[in-house]
Order: structure tokens, then sequence, then C-alpha cells
């Protein structure tokens, strides 16, 4: 008796690591493509005013486990750094040096940096950034 619930206490287990890294799997598949902002915390300015002609982007490469994007004027890159629902955006990211007026470059920047979670929406359409506990910018399909 003893030997058969030591062994269904395993099976189970198996089935619920198995599934476990199957979800991450999957939410970290979801990432895969192009995103646009849509929110920033923070700031006290205007969404608007402070995108006023090209929206911050961000795009995930996983096969390459690169990163890269437009923050509303120049272009950006780094390495990918998830593991499950964690993501930093601390390594050296490469940014071209074009003027661009305004502020909101800067901090998007700077937010991107304090991101360390991150979640998808169940319909796959918002990826949400989280800085410490509080969703700090949100994203959705481009």
């Amino acid at each position: 008796m003893k030997k058969i619930i030591l062994s269904l206490t395993i099976f189970c287990s198996m089935l619920v690591s198995c599934n476990s890294v199957k979800t991450a799997n999957t939410e970290k598949a979801v990432l895969q493509g192009a995103w646009e902002l849509y929110y920033i915390s923070g700031p006290r300015k205007d969404f608007s005013k402070l995108y006023p002609n090209d929206k911050p982007t961000i795009t995930f490469d996983l096969k390459e486990n690169r990163v890269f994007g437009k923050n509303s004027c120049n272009s950006y890159s780094g390495t990918l750094n998830v593991d499950k629902n964690k993501i930093s955006f601390k390594g050296p990211m490469t940014v071209t040096k074009m003027f661009c007026p305004g502020e909101g470059e800067n901090i998007y920047m700077n937010t991107l940096e304090k991101i360390d979670s991150y979640f998808i929406s169940e319909d796959g359409k918002t990826l949400n950034f989280i800085g410490g506990d509080v969703i700090t910018m949100r994203f959705k399909n481009k």
C-alpha cells in the first residue's frame, strides 16, 4: 500500500512540474514579436505629449535571444534576459544617438531598466512590465 501511495505521489508531482514548465515556455513564446507602448507610469506628462510622433516599441527575437526596438526616436538593442516570468533589461543596451527633443526617450529607457517581471494578458494582446509590485509599462501587439 505504501508503494502505491509513493508511486502516485511521484507521478502526480511529475505531472505538475511538467505542466509548470510547459506554462512558462508557452508564456515566453508569446513574447515573440513586436509590441507598441501605450502606457508608462511615473511621468507627470500626458502620454501623447511624451511621444507625439512615434510610440516606443519593443521586439523579442527568441531564436537569437535578443531584444530591440525604438524608444520613440532612437533604436536600441540588447540581450534578452528571461527566466519564467522574470525579465531584465539591466544588461548593456546599444542605443543610437540622434538628437531627440523632449524627455520621452529618457523616461522610456530609465523605466525599462527598472523592470523585473512581466505577464501577458489571457488574450495575448497586452504585455505588462512590472517594476517591484507595480505595472510600469503596458504594450499592445503591433
